[in-house]
């Protein structure tokens, strides 16, 4: 039987969770789900002065919106500084790690002599062989190997090797006995089963460090995979000027969150010429070996157009919890039922974003629509009345309220008042909405329900009535 994947995610608490660590959060818990794997979520919030509850907070927030669940933790890197101590100290006993007691000013001169001699600038290994107990003041160094190489075997690049000589005796514990960075992972990952690790490429020249310790605690290596970055459509690293906010900033522009997981997935993995994907169509179908080794191009055009495609092809009922807090920000209290779900059927064409759609279902919502003034000057005028009060009389008379039968009351309007479809239904469009502009006329009488659309057309037969006064 083969082995459980489980993958992990683990982001620092030092700000939002950006677009970047969102594409990394969601290629690991994709590929825990397709293989019926685990998905681990753990905080590396090791760095106090930087660390805050807000970030955590808001990761927590984003990771929430974007639909992605762990099946374990989150597990916190500063609950955990007992575990870190307990493999340092094993790290020590069997020769794999020593205390250093060199301070940083002659670390650095060691580095600036190596510097003038043309070598790289390193930690001369001054401590290596004195077998120190500990001291104030003492790290803990790795002792790593002085000759041969160190291969990652990555799963998306294929191999890289590094010399061991490129690396120096690097620090696995600060003078005060915290972690460093890459002996808290490695141990995390080892108490966590952790076995298969998809990172940003970013953490390359922390691989082999990584793989060193492994080695000397025992543990089996994990599969690494190292995705490139994402760049902004100039081709640089994606910053704030590309339009790269964090992840909560577009739930808050009216982005669709499967519209998200879609395009993030797409920065960097793909499947034929398959653009637009379902959640479960990605389950289904994403792998490692279709993660790309060039840099996705973060395009914030083909985001938008996705969105769209999103709410376009979502079922209303869906759609409901995404649009009510926009509708709310209008002063607009709607219930997911059956009225709202009518109104996002004909909003849903025309809609790119939540905002816009919110904007777009205002007047299903007012009491009575203010005209638009060029709207009612042009299409609510006095010439227009004979036929308005026709049609109004004919709709309040309805048996059936449905489309079919509105079809026929506009045909017998425009064929007794000699008169184009156009010229009807623009002043019953500005007559039910205030505006221009709006969904096809039968399916928004239909969405607004036979007792507004009469309402709304007597209110405008009475308008009309007062023009020609």
């Amino acid at each position: 039987m083969s082995q459980q994947i489980i993958t992990r995610f683990p982001p620092s608490p030092t700000g939002y969770l950006h677009l970047g660590g969102a594409r990394t959060a969601v290629f690991n818990w994709l590929y825990a789900r397709h293989t019926r794997g685990r998905f681990v979520l753990r905080i590396e919030d090791t760095d106090m002065q930087r660390s805050t509850k807000e970030s955590v907070d808001a990761i927590f927030e984003a990771l929430d919106w974007l639909g992605i669940d762990w099946d374990e933790g989150p597990y916190f890197q500063s609950q955990r500084f007992d575990i870190y101590k307990e493999y340092i100290n094993r790290l020590i006993q069997s020769g794999h790690a020593y205390y250093c007691t060199c301070t940083p000013e002659a670390v650095d001169r060691m580095r600036e002599a190596a510097k003038a001699r043309g070598d790289k600038p390193r930690y001369d290994g001054t401590c290596r062989e004195k077998n120190q107990q500990w001291q104030e003041g003492a790290v803990v160094r790795f002792k790593s190997p002085l000759s041969g190489n160190t291969v990652v075997e990555d799963i998306i690049r294929g191999d890289i090797a590094f010399s061991n000589t490129e690396l120096d005796d690097f620090i696995i514990a600060r003078s005060d006995g915290s972690p460093m960075y890459n002996l808290a992972v490695v141990v995390d990952d080892i108490t966590m089963n952790i076995n298969t690790i998809i990172r940003g490429d970013d953490h390359i020249s922390n691989t082999p460090k990584q793989i060193l310790l492994y080695q000397a605690l025992g543990a089996a290596v994990p599969d690494f995979g190292h995705v490139p970055m994402v760049l902004g459509p100039d081709k640089s690293r994606l910053s704030k000027r590309h339009g790269a906010m964090s992840v909560t900033a577009y739930r808050d522009m009216g982005y669709h969150p499967d519209a998200m997981v879609n395009f993030l997935v797409r920065l960097g993995w793909s499947h034929g010429d398959q653009e637009f994907f379902t959640r479960d169509e990605l389950i289904e179908k994403f792998n490692l070996e279709h993660i790309g080794r060039s840099a996705g191009v973060f395009n914030p055009e083909k985001l938008l157009a996705l969105n769209a495609e999103h709410i376009r092809n979502a079922p209303a009922q869906a759609l409901a919890g995404h649009l009510m807090p926009f509708l709310k920000e209008k002063g607009i209290s709607a219930a997911a039922d059956d009225y709202l779900y009518g109104v996002i059927e004909t909003l849903k064409p025309r809609s790119k974003t939540f905002v816009e759609m919110a904007d777009g279902a205002e007047f299903y919502f007012v009491d009575k629509p203010a005209y638009d003034e060029k709207a009612a000057a042009k299409f609510l005028k006095s010439d227009l009345l004979p036929p308005m009060k026709q049609l109004t009389e004919a709709v309040a008379a309805l048996g059936d309220f449905s489309e079919k039968n509105l079809e026929e009351i506009f045909k017998q309007v425009m064929e007794t008042a000699g008169l184009g479809f156009g010229k009807i239904a623009q002043p019953v469009r500005v007559a039910l909405t205030g505006k221009t502009v709006s969904p096809g006329i039968f399916e928004m009488m239909l969405a607004l329900g036979r007792d507004r659309v009469i309402a709304r057309l007597n209110d405008a037969v009475s308008f009309m009535a007062r023009q020609s006064g």
